[in-house]
């Protein structure tokens, strides 16, 4: 990305950089939610693995609490709900505003079934941790194969 600094202080060609950079920032991997000062499109970000018997979902949550978030398993969909802070105090104007805030609510359909009775869930360091034991059905089984006659 190329930055540029404006060589004037007339308001058309402030104008102009100001659009050159929305228009390179809605190109950003961040999408153009991020360029008008939105979220991201998918907050929080997501990692997804299994090992075994675990399905494991990780998510980058910086600043958030254990009581700022809402974990369920319904139907095979994984959904992580919350609220960021930051609103800034009343009075304030804001001269740039990227990072999000307000409620989020991200929805992962698994790929395969989990136990969810079994399913926890870590916060540390920014970092929540989402375990969760596949259920029978899905683990895979040794079939004894027998001699036909």
């Amino acid at each position: 990305m190329v930055y540029r600094r404006a060589n004037s202080t007339l308001p058309v060609v402030r104008l102009r950089d100001e659009m050159d950079r929305l228009v390179s920032d809605f190109f950003s991997p961040a999408g153009a939610a991020a360029a008008w000062g939105g979220p991201a499109p998918s907050f929080p970000a997501l990692n997804v693995w299994e090992e075994d018997d675990v399905l494991y979902a990780e998510a980058e949550v910086p600043g958030l609490k254990s009581e700022d978030l809402e974990i369920s398993v319904i139907a095979g969909d994984l959904t992580l709900r919350g609220r960021r802070g930051g609103e800034a105090p009343e009075g304030t104007a804001y001269h740039r505003q990227e990072r999000g805030t307000g409620e989020f609510n991200r929805v992962l359909r698994l790929p395969i079934e989990v136990d969810a009775d079994q399913v926890e869930a870590t916060l540390n360091d920014g970092v929540l941790l989402v375990k969760l034991p596949k259920a029978e059905s899905a683990k895979p089984r040794k079939i004894k194969v027998s001699q036909g006659k």
